[in-house]
Order: C-alpha cells, then structure tokens, then sequence
C-alpha cells in the first residue's frame, strides 16, 4: 500500500482514527519495516503469527480489555518491545469511598503501615478509613451477605440450599465495601491545615491536627472496639497566637518581647523563645512597654487603651481614649508620658501617675495614666513619633502628609520612626516607597522603592542611620508583615505578621552580604555526598583538571543504577531461555525496566551507552572516578561489545583507557580480566583503524575534489583562507632564516 493511501486509511477508519486516547498518532512511514495493521480481534487474540512477524511494525490504535492503550510496537530478537506510546505503568480504578463532609478534599495522609487513612475537606471534620486484613475482611462480607440473605430468603429453606450458599460465598471475591471500614469521623472546633496518624500495636489510633487557629490538638480512637468515639487526649493552645500578630515591641533590657493579636496579648522571653504570660484582650493595633518593664501599653481597635502588669497577667485599667481605632503609641522623650494617635483625627498626650487602688484591701498604688492635652487634626492618625531630643513631634495622617505638611507621599504613611540623633526621620508608606527625610530643613534627602507592597513597619537601629523594614509583599513571612521591633542594644530585631509567627533575628559580628548568604545555602543545599576533594587511587596529591560536582555524583549514581538494572535483566532473559528450551511453547519474552523504556533502548548494552552519552563530558572523569572497582570491572566486560558496534568508538575507546589508567595495578593483577583486556585491545585497534582509514580517505578525496573544481572552473576555492596561510607560512619561513643567521654569527 503507498504511504497516501495508507493515511488516508488510518484516518477514515472508525477505529484506527480514533483519538479519544489523548495520544498522537505518529507513524514513520520511511522506516525499512513492513506496516500491519491487525483488525481488533486479532490484537485481542494476540494472534502470534500476526503481532510476532520479524522485522515488523504493528500498530493499534483501539484500548485492549485490559487496558492497554494505543500504541507503536516493534518486534526485536529479544521480544516486544513497547516504545515511548505506551505506557510501562498501568493504574485501575479500585473503587470509591464515599466521605460525609461536603466539598473537595484539601489532603489526606495514612499511617506507617497504611492501614489507616485519614483525609479532610474544607469543613471542620476528619474522616478515616481502615483498610482490614484479608481474614477480617472475609468475616465482614460473610456478615454482609447474610444479612442480605435474611432479608430476601423464605424461612422454609433446605439445608441443602445453605450449603450451596456457603460454596457460593467462598467464591464471591472481596469488594471495597467489605475492605474498608468506616471509622467515626473527629469533629473539630476549627479548620484543620493538617494531620498525621500513628496506629498502634492493641488497635489504639492516634491523631495529631494543626488547626488554623494554631491550636494542636492530639485524639485517640480505639479501632477494635464497636462504637467507639475519639476522645481528646490534650491540646496546645497557649504557646502561640490564634490570629494574625499586628503589634510588637522590645523591652528595655532587650530581654523580653510583647506581642499583640485579635484575642490576647502574649509575653515572650527573648533568650528560650518560651511564651511567659497570656492575656485574653480585645483586638490589639499596638504596643509598648512603660519604662522600668513592669507594665505594658496596649492599644485597642475600639479605641481603649489597656494598663497592663506584667508580674501578675492581669489588667489594671481599661481607657477610653479614642473613639475609633487607636493605631499607634509612642513615649515621650522624657519618659514621664506617652503620646497615642486614632483613627478620630486626634493626638492625645498622656502622664504617668500612681493612683490608690480602691480595688485591694492593701490600698497598694497602681499605675495610672492622666490625660494631659489634645490635638486635633484633619484627618485619622496612623501613627506618632516624638523626636529623641524633644523638639518635634511627627503625625502621619490618612490624606498622604505629615503634620506641618510634608507632602511626597502619594498614599497614605503606614509607619515611620526617628533617628537616635534627630536628625532624619524615615517613613514608609502604601505606595511602596522609603523616604528619608532631613529634621533641619524638612527635605527628603532619599526615597527608595523599597517593597513590592504596602510598607507595615519601619525602625532604625539606636544610634546609627540602618533601618528595618517590612511589608505586605511576604518577605520574611508568609503573607502580610504587619510590625517590626528593634532592640535597645541593636543586636536582635523581630518581626511578626498574618502567618501568626514572631521572627527574631540576630545581628552577626561578620559582614552580611546577601549575594554571598544566599550561595552558602545554595551550596548546603548541593552539598557532595563524596567530598568536595578528588581521590584518584595510588596517585595521592594528584587532582583532575575538572572540578566534582553535584552533577558527577548524579552521573556516578546513574551509571551504578545502569549496571544494576542490566544485570537483573539479564538474569531474567537467561532464565527466559532456560525455560523456552525445556518447554515446547513459544513463552513471551520478559519486558524490559521501565527505564530501558523511557529511553526507548531494547537491550543492556544499549540501556548502558544511551545513559553515557546523557553525561556531560565536563562530569564523565569525574563520575567514572568514584566508581567501585567492581562497577568498573562490569564496565569493562561491557565495553569490547560497545566498541564492536563501531557507532561511539572515540567516546568508549576514552573510557577504557581512562579506566585502565585509573584501575592498572588492580586490573593487570586480575587474571580472570586478561581475556576482555586481549579482547578490548584487538577490537579497539581495529577500530580506531577503522575511523583514521574512513577520515584520510575522506580528507583526500576531498582535496582531489577540490583540485578538479578548480581545474574544471578555472577558480581557486578558499582563496582568501588559502592566501592567509601562504602569507603566515612565508613569514615564519622568514623568522626561521634571521634565527639561523643570529646563531651563526654568534
């Protein structure tokens, strides 16, 4: 059939046209291979004197009952060998387990022995699974259908009837609904992010959840008792926050840390990073500590202003000081007082004072705050500092200005802070730009595109001109950076954001460069599982011109999986021909490994060439240096058969010798390899022969070509390459004869 024709006739079939397969047809209709297209039942009924013709290509392009898809086939001496179309792998479908919560499932996850497996949606469930043995599953399906037989049998039935129902069952195959058992799902106060189960030795399940309140709650479930309910073992629910983080602050001694969310506050020590105190509260905007670190300032989003003692957890006195949000707070230069800003468009100002507390029958005094004056602005405040110096006091409002209009920002300013010196003052805002403004003359003396998004928060370091910044663009966090703190002494800062985390950071005494930071973790993560030296066997101190890299150690490992890989197979195609010649049956011959297949490679010595070739030739020294000696003995029995192929002669004549450079004591010491050394020498030799034979006859009948051309066209081809060289020839010709003169006359 021509090739026209025989397209047209794959397309116009109703089965061979069929693409509901998902996979392209190609078919290469140049190759020297006759083209047999086998009807569906003849590929059904493997019809060997069809689909086992030599030399033959078949192809199918209809689904096999067992599910084999469409593909191209070619028939070697070692068997079928399927190519890249079909598949090496095969999934069935089992069944479906039918969950009771609602939506998609966001994971699941099974224990060590996959017995159990627990999975969960977007409710706030867990639902689990136990997969029974063999006899147990037997029990339940001998249940299962006797009760259906109660159910649809008469009373008045025979023995003899039962006991042909009882043959039947032994030959009724498990289902998934006699396999799997449903267990009691978990119900949970909140959504889980994730599980892990642990199922032990008396039947007894463990389950741990992370819930996305940052609660961890641990579950226990008896799975061999009937009607058991998982009962909750314990719960962490105080070492971290429920929310989002928005306020945090440094003490004075830089020993502790004080963080605010939208259900408590919480006081961490620095030092062991341990959560010290908790106090439920409403919605936390900001924070900071009354100078001598017993109390701690809070502001709230309904505008209150929360005195709270540290030493007792408990909170002395709730402030109405704002009618709407209260954004920031900040002390005063003299540290008798503090300023705070809301969002009511007002700046008020406040002194500490100790006040009698009625409260207690010791009348003990109690720290208090007197309001003192009020400033009223335009527009809400989002933040306040005073200068360190006493001098000015600067407003961020929410129309883009400062107090005193200094106009630059074209979204509002989110944060700011002033040098130790007062002399800038540094502001971020929602336009994603840093300015860094003179205190003299109000001039901005820098801006910087400093964030991808909103910048949150912003604090020099005391005493210098460094500052900190972050954001909404997620770096350092996962989300929203909302505030950041510096210690007093300058060597830690924190940050803390929508992730519910507080990130502390230590100031190193070497030099940080980020370009340098982040290709020393780059190189731990490609760290060399062999070392970074090369060792090269008897030759101590000498190393290879090529460095070792991660790539040579993947190279060397691919090259031992090669190996490994070709042995098993070969082992089975010996045992294939031990049985072929004691049967009187054509047996089908084993498939090659899945990686022979992905390479398109029938036999061991192709598998072993192909994975060669797929080294760079800047990581091959490299990895043939860290093979075993017995992986290169293996490689030399292999390579005689390579170079007799005559395809890759330069590529595996260089790593024969390069072995029997590395390897030659060892190797001239074993006798049992002196046969493939004979063998190696007399195939390579005529070989390399081979290929200098084929390049000068090639090279001089190119040139004699050549010369007819030009004797033929009367041209001179390459002239101007041909005349370069004449001129560099006669010039050292030249130099060669002032030698020769030089010498004589000395």
């Amino acid at each position: 059939m021509e090739h026209s024709g025989l397209l047209e006739g794959i397309e116009c079939h109703s089965v061979l046209g069929m693409v509901s397969d998902g996979l392209p047809r190609r078919i290469n209709l140049n190759l020297p291979y006759n083209i047999l297209l086998p009807w569906r039942d003849e590929w059904e009924q493997n019809r060997t004197d069809v689909l086992r013709a030599d030399n033959c290509w078949y192809t199918d392009s209809s689904k096999t009952p067992e599910g084999v898809a469409a593909g191209v086939y070619t028939v070697a001496d070692q068997g079928t060998t399927p190519t890249y179309f079909q598949y090496p792998l095969q999934i069935n479908k089992a069944g479906s387990l039918l969950r009771g919560g609602k939506g998609r499932v966001v994971s699941m996850f099974s224990d060590a022995s996959g017995q159990v497996i627990g999975c969960h949606g977007t409710d706030m469930q867990i639902e689990l699974f136990h997969f029974l043995s063999e006899d147990d599953a037997r029990v339940r399906m001998k249940k299962r259908l006797k009760k259906e037989r109660r159910k649809t049998s008469k009373k008045d039935e025979s023995m003899e009837t039962n006991e042909n129902t009882a043959t039947e069952d032994a030959n009724i195959q498990l289902s998934l609904r006699d396999e799997v058992k449903r267990l009691p799902s978990i119900k949970l106060s909140n959504k889980p992010k994730s599980l892990d189960l642990v199922l032990g030795a008396g039947g007894e399940l463990r389950i741990s959840t992370n819930l996305s309140n940052n609660i961890v709650e641990l579950y226990t479930l008896q799975t061999n008792v009937k009607d058991a309910e998982p009962k909750l073992l314990r719960a962490i629910v105080s070492q971290g926050h429920h929310s989002e983080v928005r306020a945090i602050s440094f003490s004075s001694d830089n020993l502790a840390i004080v963080s605010g969310s939208a259900e408590s506050i919480k006081l961490w020590n620095r030092p062991s990073q341990a959560c010290l105190r908790t106090v439920e509260t409403g919605y936390i905007l900001s924070t900071i500590f009354v100078p001598g670190d017993r109390h701690i300032l809070a502001g709230l989003k309904d505008g209150k202003l929360l005195i709270i003692d540290i030493a007792t957890g408990d909170i002395l006195e709730e402030i109405p000081a704002h009618a709407q949000e209260l954004w920031t707070i900040c002390l005063q230069s003299d540290l008798r007082g503090c300023v705070t800003g809301g969002g009511d468009k007002t700046v008020k100002f406040w002194q500490f004072e100790l006040i009698t507390d009625e409260k207690s029958e010791s009348k003990t005094k109690v720290l208090s705050l007197l309001h003192t004056r009020t400033l009223k602005l335009e527009d809400s405040v989002l933040c306040v500092r005073i200068s360190p110096n006493g001098k000015f006091i600067a407003v961020a409002l929410l129309d883009s200005t400062f107090y005193l209009s200094l106009y630059g920002h074209k979204l509002p300013v989110l944060c700011m802070d002033i040098s130790s010196d007062s002399t800038l003052i540094a502001t971020g805002s929602a336009d994603r730009n840093l300015k860094i403004w003179g205190m003299d003359f109000g001039d901005c003396h820098k801006s910087i595109f400093a964030h991808d998004d909103s910048i949150t928060g912003l604090q020099f370091v005391p005493k210098t001109h460094y500052i900190f910044t972050c954001g909404k663009d997620g770096k350092g966090h996962a989300g929203e950076a909302w505030s950041l703190a510096v210690s007093p002494n300058g060597q830690f800062a924190v940050s803390c954001g929508a992730d519910r985390v507080l990130r502390l950071y230590e100031k190193s005494d070497q030099p940080l460069v980020l370009e340098d930071e982040e290709e020393e973790e780059r190189e731990q993560q490609e760290a060399l599982a062999t070392g970074e030296q090369t060792i090269i066997p008897g030759q101590p101190g000498l190393n290879l011109p090529s460095k070792k890299t991660v790539g040579s150690e993947k190279a060397a490992e691919s090259i031992l999986e090669c190996l490994e890989i070709c042995e098993k197979y070969r082992e089975q195609l010996a045992e294939h021909q031990a049985m072929q010649a004691a049967s009187t049956q054509q047996l089908p011959v084993p498939l090659p490994p899945p990686l022979m297949i992905a390479l398109n490679v029938s036999t061991p010595n192709d598998f072993l060439l192909e994975t060669i070739k797929r080294i760079r030739p800047s990581d091959l020294e490299e990895a043939l240096l860290i093979l075993p000696f017995s992986s290169v003995c293996e490689m030399l029995q292999v390579l005689p058969a390579l170079i007799a192929r005559g395809d890759h002669t330069e590529l595996v004549c260089k790593i024969s010798m390069f072995l029997l450079k590395l390897h030659h004591a060892p190797i001239v010491a074993n006798h049992t390899m002196l046969p493939t050394l004979q063998k190696l020498q007399r195939l390579a030799s005529e070989k390399v022969q081979e290929l200098r034979d084929l390049i000068g006859y090639n090279y001089y009948g190119m040139q004699f070509l050549q010369k007819e051309i030009e004797d033929a066209q009367g041209v001179q081809l390459f002239r101007d390459a041909t005349r370069e060289k004449k001129k560099k020839d006669k010039k050292k010709r030249q130099l060669e004869k002032i030698k020769r003169s030089i010498m004589v006359m000395s």
